[in-house]
């Protein structure tokens, strides 16, 4: 299964702020004109879409192991310890793809909002120099006398 297809907790979300169900974003994105915020948050989409089904795969583990009508024989501290790692793993990743969607979404402009077509402006550094002043004649007399004990 594709992860345009897999579903992810994020697709009504992304749906409604592009304004498009996910398979004409993601068609959009294979044919190349989707925009540079759409095709990264895809890209974030398909990675949270990866890690929920990890994290779900662990929990059903988890849950059928320990499920009341298991066998006991076959429960396995070690084999539940790895499990939890798993899912910390998993949902830490889970976790930063969300904030990572957050952050993308947050910064794009609001939907329908008119393009302002970025200005690039240069400054113009101005250099000033201001002449060097004249060096003062030499003294008749010597700077320091006795300078050698005198």
């Amino acid at each position: 299964m594709s992860t345009s297809t897999k579903p992810s907790t994020q697709d009504a979300r992304l749906e409604e702020v592009f304004g498009a169900p996910l398979a004409q974003l993601y068609a959009a994105a294979a044919a190349g004109s989707a925009t540079p915020a759409e095709q990264r948050a895809l890209e974030l989409r398909s990675f949270l879409a990866l890690t929920e089904e990890q994290v779900a795969r662990v929990r059903d583990r988890v849950h059928r192991s320990t499920a009341p009508d298991a066998d006991m024989n076959t429960l396995s501290a070690s084999d539940l310890r790895f499990d939890s790692e798993w899912m910390d793993a998993a949902l830490s990743a889970r976790t930063e793809y969300v904030a990572a969607l957050d952050q993308l979404l947050r910064s794009m402009p609001p939907q329908g909002a008119p393009r302002q077509p970025s200005r690039v402006r240069f400054t113009q550094n101005k250099i000033t120099t201001r002449a060097v002043p004249a060096t003062p004649p030499l003294a008749a007399e010597p700077a320091a006398k006795g300078a050698r004990g005198h």
